[in-house]
């Protein structure tokens, strides 16, 4: 069943990935060929939010590759230490999909995510990608939405 697509407010300022690159390779996602890091404004309020990744294209044609979209967060503004998983999103070729979900396409996910871990609540975050395979590549958009009229889902 399709729903009703849902529309999310836009600031520049949130925007994560540009997507004016593919990515083949792991790496820290980039706004105008810098690393992209977000400050939450503080280490000890509590962040809910969701990152919406538009995929314009993926490469999935050799049936191993497999690419993992991280929001991760730090107390470190450079992420030099004490980096931790907030969210992954997990994108592959069914054959190499773990649990055998079905083949990642060109499109709109939603990846909700929180700052706050084991109890340490990470002020900074920033979004990575993991890929694998023969010839990973991966071209996206992302950044983080508020949903209209202020209701997450």
């Amino acid at each position: 069943m399709v729903g009703q697509p849902r529309s999310y407010s836009f600031d520049i300022e949130q925007l994560l990935q540009d997507g004016v690159a593919a990515i083949t390779a792991d790496g820290a996602c980039q706004v105008s060929g810098a690393a992209k890091i977000l400050d939450l404004g503080s280490a000890t309020a509590n962040y809910s939010g969701i990152v919406i990744i538009d995929v314009q294209a993926i490469d999935i044609a050799n049936s191993d590759e497999e690419y993992f979209l991280l929001v991760q967060g730090s107390n470190s503004a450079t992420f030099a230490s004490g980096v931790q998983n907030l969210a992954c999103l997990p994108l592959a070729d069914t054959a190499v999909a773990k649990g055998g979900a079905i083949d990642a396409t060109v499109g709109r996910y939603e990846l909700p995510f929180v700052n706050r871990q084991d109890d340490t609540i990470y002020q900074y975050i920033r979004m990575y990608v993991d890929v694998e395979g023969t010839s990973p590549s991966i071209d996206f958009t992302a950044f983080i939405g508020q949903a209209s009229g202020g209701i997450m889902p």
